[in-house]
């Protein structure tokens, strides 16, 4: 059914590649306007222009989602171009993994600064024009690292769980004035990272194929999987769904583990 967001005005932070890029187009190609919010100039260049190609209303704002003046920016240029900000997918983050004692202060800082931070500062950028419209759905991309802890991951899990604090927060906080605010939490997504991963071994294939076998379905999650989530959150499909988490990992977090 295409056409969910149509007249809808969309950002997505991280959108130059992996499930911010697909977000973009999956949202792109359900009518929405999309401002592909992207620290790396390249990528989020390339993606703009290919959604203009393909006759998507579209523009690139260079946005450092750790940066409070970069995400105030990023809402001003999307509100110069279209006039009004319908969705926020703050999708943007990094991969922080240590053992905790060997984690440095610089680790600690900078996975919080994206991870956290960088949701609160474009969620925060974004909120009064949604509060001004009466109207507006947040979807932050959360993990199932929010719920569930793996060794030698720190500090990722403690910013992952401190989102959905966020998300829950905020959404309570803004339900009254139209303003929705919501988690996706994927678990392990096909994207180029996991795939640069699966590289580092002697068998990159085996070293997959241990990662689909982890899976009830056999397989994990591609990131187009996790967009058409964000779309419905973003539409006005989800009237009632707030403060909310979807978790999108094929059933592994609900795995009987002996």
């Amino acid at each position: 059914m295409a056409g969910r967001l149509k007249d809808k005005v969309v950002i997505v932070t991280g959108a130059g590649r992996g499930i911010g890029e697909a977000t973009a187009r999956a949202m792109a190609a359900e009518g929405a306007a999309i401002v592909v919010a992207e620290k790396d100039a390249a990528s989020g260049k390339s993606v703009a222009a290919s959604l203009v190609e393909a006759g998507a209303r579209a523009l690139f704002v260079e946005t450092d989602v750790a940066d409070i003046a970069s995400c105030k920016a990023m809402a001003e240029q999307a509100l110069a171009a279209f006039g009004r900000i319908d969705v926020l997918v703050a999708n943007a983050g990094i991969n922080v993994f240590h053992e905790p004692l060997e984690t440095t202060e610089e680790e600690w800082r900078r996975c919080f600064a994206v991870d956290l931070d960088g949701v609160w500062y474009s969620a925060r950028a974004v909120l009064p024009a949604m509060r001004a419209q009466t109207q507006g759905s947040i979807v932050a991309i959360a993990s199932c690292h929010s719920f569930a802890i793996i060794p030698s991951t720190f500090p990722y899990p403690v910013a992952k769980h401190g989102l959905l604090g966020l998300v829950r927060s905020l959404g309570i906080q803004y339900a009254a004035e139209g303003v929705r605010v919501n988690a996706i939490a994927p678990g392990y997504i096909e994207t180029q990272i996991a795939i640069d991963y699966w590289n580092t071994f002697p068998d990159p294939q085996a070293e997959r194929q241990r990662t689909y076998d982890l899976h009830p379905p056999r397989r994990i999650g591609r990131p187009e999987e996790v967009a058409m989530t964000a779309v419905f959150l973003g539409s006005d499909e989800a009237p009632f769904i707030n403060a909310a988490c979807i978790v999108i990992d094929g059933g592994r977090s609900v795995l009987y583990h002996e």
